[in-house]
């Protein structure tokens, strides 16, 4: 809630915004086909509870005339979290309004990527990402409302590219959720940080809006933005007779709302809602930004309808079960794997390697070598470079100029050597955590790779992002997103390595490349697992049971579609670690050289198209 105001739903907000009688749902319906009855039953409950089949909505109306796309997240569904269906769905949303040439209005308020789909609903940032780009790209509006709470991946992405951003009043927006900070960092979350009026002081957003007056000031930013009263003509004149016919145009916002069962087989476009809800002890879904409601403003509103059955079966203390439909998903997306493997059925032995627990602690040896080590032993003409050029450094991450098995490149890496202590096999991993201006500096890597067509390599190797007021305030969400957007159109070729830890945003804002290669230990996640832990348990010592299900491993990244090849390491041996290393090095480096020479000799066309197509079908079937 925000104040002492009852939380507006989507459809309240929507109803709020568009002209009387505008409003058309674009929604094509998803199915609820999981063979398990505790995950049936969890989706059955918010879609009565909401009267939604998702978490996401999307469709147009008009403001003052003017056609608008909308997409909205409903909170009450399942925290508002983004995985594979609702990401599909609004990726889908805004090609449509890209395709029609419509300004696009979003309103997020979601903790994130929904945690029990794991790193694949990570994934799902960077193709929405991508799709607001483009739409950007040509020429179109993109306005955001951020509504209380927006937090998590989904801040660090749509919530964060917009060319005019409001937020609600009171709002909690932030990276992430102060319960996990807590859960890592053992202190408290420094309060008034993560609010809509301390981010808009710090010029993170543009103004403090209530949603009832919203609907004037887009009209009136959108009558600059898109700078032609035609356009209100032409939105008035064919909403009625839209691709639904003109008694869809006089549907209200009474007519959206969908029955517990909800299509038929086969009609989804994005398949299977594959997650399930997860209830804090308090009794609140959850999702990567657990976003609670910041100090004095009490606890979250559960919304009408939540009380019977919603806690009842111990959520808290059980463990969140992927759905079987997310195996399937998962299966579809390799070339000749085993139909059921995947994360949450069959376990690690389905895929082969080694487990979850056992490539996180290996990540997190103290001596396991970093990016330094990999320049020493694979590059010449290393030149490193300083910080942003605009007066910022981050000892987190690393920039280079460097021929890497003798072709030449820009090297993006985070750091390793800046370290603040051990590394602890037992929690999570030390290492200089990657902020605003680190985020910054990477970006100033991709300018020169762009700029003069050099190959760019990322690796990636990472505890997470920094935590703190200062990059909250520095606006760390914002720079991810902007990473995201950068890295899915850089018209150089990319390479990215996964060589170690893979935790959250900073993580993921180096991924999207033309290529992505792993390291047989490196894993990939929307939250350091004890972060996920501490959501879903409130204690951080089931972090491994976490990581197995939600499929982090470099086996699992590359049976879904998210990493093309492993590289093998040398088995673990104490007495032998250094010259194991320096063999593994030694590959590592050849492997490297070859991959980007390859990828400089591609057509860019071909590239570029090959890119984007592989980003945006990552959790779909194929």
């Amino acid at each position: 809630m925000t104040g002492t105001n009852p939380r507006t739903s989507a459809l309240q907000l929507i109803e709020t915004v568009v002209d009387l009688g505008s409003w058309r749902r674009w929604d094509e319906p998803v199915d609820i086909t999981t063979d398990d009855p505790d995950y049936r039953a969890d989706l059955e409950r918010a879609r009565e509870r909401t009267g939604l089949d998702e978490s996401v909505i999307t469709g147009e109306g008009r403001i003052e005339g003017r056609r608008v796309a909308i997409v909205a997240c409903e909170f009450r569904f399942l925290a508002g979290s983004i995985g594979v269906a609702s990401g599909e769905r609004l990726v889908r949303a805004v090609e449509r309004a890209t395709a029609e040439r419509l300004p696009l209005l979003a309103a997020p308020a979601s903790g994130g990527t929904r945690m029990q789909e794991g790193t694949v609903a990570f994934l799902q940032m960077v193709k929405v990402a991508a799709a607001i780009t483009d739409h950007k790209a040509v020429g179109l509006p993109y306005l955001v409302h951020l509504r209380h709470p927006t937090t998590g991946g989904v801040l660090a992405s749509w919530g964060s590219l917009g060319h005019v951003t409001a937020a609600e009043p009171g709002a909690l927006i932030g990276f992430l959720g102060p319960r996990v900070h807590e859960a890592l960092y053992g202190e408290e979350f420094p309060p008034g940080v993560q609010v809509a009026e301390n981010l808009m002081a710090h010029g993170l957003v543009d103004a403090v809006l209530p949603p009832e007056r919203l609907s004037e000031v887009a009209a009136r930013v959108l009558r600059v933005l898109c700078g032609d009263a035609a356009a209100v003509a032409n939105g008035a004149a064919s909403a009625a007779a839209g691709p639904d016919g003109p008694a869809a145009a006089e549907a209200g916002l009474e007519a959206q709302v969908v029955p517990a069962a909800v299509g038929a087989a086969g009609e989804s476009p994005a398949g299977p809602a594959v997650s399930r809800e997860r209830e804090t002890a308090a009794g609140h879904p959850v999702a990567e930004g657990d976003a609670p409601a910041p100090t004095g403003r009490g606890e979250l509103p559960t919304g009408p309808g939540r009380g019977a059955g919603a806690g009842d079966r111990g959520g808290a203390g059980r463990a969140a079960v992927v759905a079987d439909g997310g195996a399937r998903v998962a299966s579809a997306a390799v070339g000749g794997g085993g139909a059921e493997a995947g994360p949450g059925r069959g376990g690690p032995s389905a895929l082969g390697g080694p487990t979850a627990e056992e490539s996180i602690r290996r990540s997190r040896q103290g001596e396991r070598p970093g990016v330094r080590d990999l320049l020493r032993a694979a590059a010449e003409d290393v030149s490193p470079l300083s910080g942003t050029g605009a007066g910022e450094h981050d000892p987190g991450l690393l920039l280079a100029l460097a021929r890497v098995g003798g072709t030449p490149c820009v090297v993006l890496g985070h750091d390793r050597a800046a370290r603040r202590g051990d590394a602890a096999p037992d929690g999570p991993g030390g290492g200089q955590p990657l902020g605003p201006a680190g985020l910054r500096t990477a970006r100033r890597g991709m300018r020169i790779a762009a700029e003069l067509g050099l190959p760019l390599l990322t690796v990636v190797d990472t505890a997470g992002a920094a935590l703190s007021r200062e990059a909250e305030e520095g606006g760390l969400a914002g720079e991810i997103a902007r990473c995201l957007a950068d890295m899915v159109t850089l018209p150089a070729p990319t390479l990215c390595l996964l060589l170690g830890q893979g935790a959250g945003g900073a993580a993921l804002a180096l991924l999207p490349a033309d290529r992505v290669l792993a390291a047989r230990h490196a894993w990939l996640s929307p939250l350091p697992p004890e972060g996920a832990s501490a959501i879903l348990y409130r204690t951080t010592e089931r972090a491994y049971e976490i990581a197995d299900r939600q499929g982090v491993r470099s086996a699992d990244l590359l049976a879904h579609g998210i990493v093309d090849r492993i590289v093998e390491e040398e088995p673990e041996d104490a007495g032998a670690q250094g010259a194991a290393y320096d063999s593994f090095l030694a590959r590592l480096g050849d492997t490297l050289g070859a991959e980007l020479a390859a990828l400089r000799a591609q057509d860019q066309g071909e590239r570029l198209a090959a890119r984007r197509a592989r980003h945006r079908r990552i959790g779909l079937p194929r």
